[in-house]
């Protein structure tokens, strides 16, 4: 399992895995973001052609806005992919693009309180790659 980078090499472009550590990031408000695309994805799993990894234009757009917003960052390209997309090796899009990865929804009861959400997916953010 990994994300993978286009690379320019001198024979041309190449696929090259580029895992890095693992981290935990726990003081955040990313736990918020999990949540609300559980609740609604909008288009921010849309994908062109619709069987392929490659994210929308506006998969892109809605993932870094929410993202930003909701977290105070600045990322210039954010992109949410599934556990399956990671579990299939996703291929980064962009150099810069930021790679979260959504737990799967059936990792959660439905009908739970926004808290329980909250809660499961703090904990689901410090499960590799179940974390955003």
């Amino acid at each position: 399992m990994a994300i993978i980078r286009k690379v320019q090499t001198p024979q041309g472009v190449e696929n090259r895995d580029i895992t890095q550590p693992t981290l935990s990031y726990p003081d955040t408000d990313l736990p918020r973001v999990i949540v609300e695309v559980w609740n609604n994805r909008r288009h921010m799993l849309d994908r062109n052609p619709p069987d392929s990894n490659i994210p929308t234009q506006q998969a892109v757009d809605e993932a870094t806005e929410l993202i930003n917003r909701e977290t105070g960052m600045a990322l210039r390209r954010a992109v949410i992919i599934t556990e399956k997309e990671h579990d299939n090796h996703y291929v980064m899009q962009d150099d810069d693009e930021i790679v979260f990865v959504l737990p799967n929804p059936t990792r959660i009861i439905r009908g739970a309180s926004q808290h329980q959400l909250l809660e499961s997916a703090k904990l689901l953010m410090a499960c590799t790659p179940n974390g955003i």
